[in-house]
């Protein structure tokens, strides 16, 4: 079934049959979320799912939404878009879930965002932060994290304030790493530093050498990548292969533990820390790490922000009905354990603001903005025959 029809005729479904009516007093309230939770990004999708299981773990401790216990339905996708699409129809139409929760990549939420609209629906995205996903007119579609298109603020007035004069971009060829390099490229032309080289590869690349080759013969002092973890992992070794040498290198993700010494002087991004000032965080931190028995990380916050806001607009409507979680999410202005959450008409987020990390001696420290940092910045990065 086409998407246009499968709307309408999800629309329609609603009126008919009732679906998008709240359940009845005293049934669990229902959100529901598909998730990579095998395929590519599996270990993100598992990290958004436990963002969520702790959400409704600490909201059913607190005596659950209005009353009501709160249920949680996660589909697996595998990381696949289509596939994403066909558990969303599910949650709707099957499942019967009062409220969405996003999946991990923008091209899955651009999808699924469809049918939310469809069946007035609100979903509220963790992950998604490409602007032209909110540039279509919708209504329902909530982002929560900073736009994709100043992921790279931060490292490239870094490498103009000191001094650094041509820079190059990869990324993976999907929606995301696009809007990112392209919010990239016209911050760099504005500080006025030359774009020497603009490449992208297929999603599922696993030899970077091609591209990385010709980012070497273009000399660029600095190197901005746009795209996901194990992306970066492999970037990060096969640079070093290569002997591909420039004075800051910074990623739309960062990098992690499992690089070690080939990750340092790395940039990074970063929506969250743990060490920033948000209320509940101290907490969050705490128990994640009990939960989990691991660090918790921006995905899983984000995840958990989420449910937060989209709990709230439940507890002001004391309804859930889409339209009245819309105008209550619409004016919602408040703090999370992932920041700040502000929306404009759009549901375009305003409120939310980045950092830019630096990986240091086994840790991230934050190098930008200088009223938030936790370190001091390490500059130039040394040759990869020095390290």
């Amino acid at each position: 079934m086409r998407m246009s029809r499968l709307v309408r005729w999800l629309a329609v479904v609603a009126v008919v049959t009732g679906i998008a009516a709240p359940a009845p007093a005293g049934q669990p309230i229902r959100f529901g979320a598909s998730l990579s939770t095998t395929g590519k990004y599996a270990a993100l999708g598992e990290l958004l799912r436990d963002g969520y299981l702790l959400c409704q773990k600490d909201i059913n401790g607190q005596g659950g939404l209005l009353g009501r216990k709160l249920d949680l339905i996660v589909l697996d996708d595998e990381g696949e878009s289509e596939v994403a699409v066909r558990n969303y129809e599910k949650l709707i139409v099957t499942e019967k879930v009062d409220a969405l929760l996003g999946p991990v990549t923008s091209l899955s939420t651009d999808a699924a965002a469809n049918l939310a609209e469809g069946s007035h629906k609100v979903m509220i995205a963790p992950m998604a932060s490409t602007t032209t996903l909110w540039e279509r007119g919708r209504k329902y579609l909530f982002m929560v994290r900073s736009p994709s298109e100043i992921y790279l603020e931060g490292f490239i007035d870094l490498a103009a304030r000191n001094g650094l004069k041509t820079v190059a971009f990869i990324s993976e060829d999907t929606n995301f790493p696009r809007s990112v390099v392209r919010g990239a490229v016209e911050q760099a032309k504005k500080r006025g530093m030359e774009v020497v080289f603009q490449g992208e590869y297929p999603k599922g690349t696993t030899d970077f050498s091609g591209i990385l080759a010709k980012v070497k013969a273009a000399k660029p002092d600095v190197l901005g990548t746009a795209t996901f973890l194990l992306d970066v992992h492999a970037i990060t070794t096969q640079m070093k292969e290569l002997d591909l040498n420039v004075k800051m290198v910074g990623t739309s993700v960062g990098t992690d533990r499992m690089l070690g010494k080939e990750g340092e002087d790395a940039f990074g991004a970063s929506q969250w820390e743990p060490g920033l000032p948000f209320p509940g965080l101290k907490e969050f931190v705490e128990a994640y790490k009990k939960e989990f028995d691991r660090d918790a990380g921006e995905v899983s916050a984000g995840a958990y922000a989420s449910c937060q806001v989209l709990a709230e607009a439940v507890r002001r409507a004391k309804s859930l009905d889409g339209g009245k979680l819309r105008e209550q999410l619409l004016k919602l202005r408040t703090k999370t354990v992932f920041g700040d959450f502000a929306v404009d008409e759009r549901g375009y987020q305003v409120g939310h603001k980045l950092v830019l990390t630096q990986w240091q001696s086994g840790r991230w420290l934050i190098v930008w903005p200088e009223n938030a940092a936790t370190g001091k910045l390490r500059f130039p990065a040394p040759p990869w025959s020095q390290r």
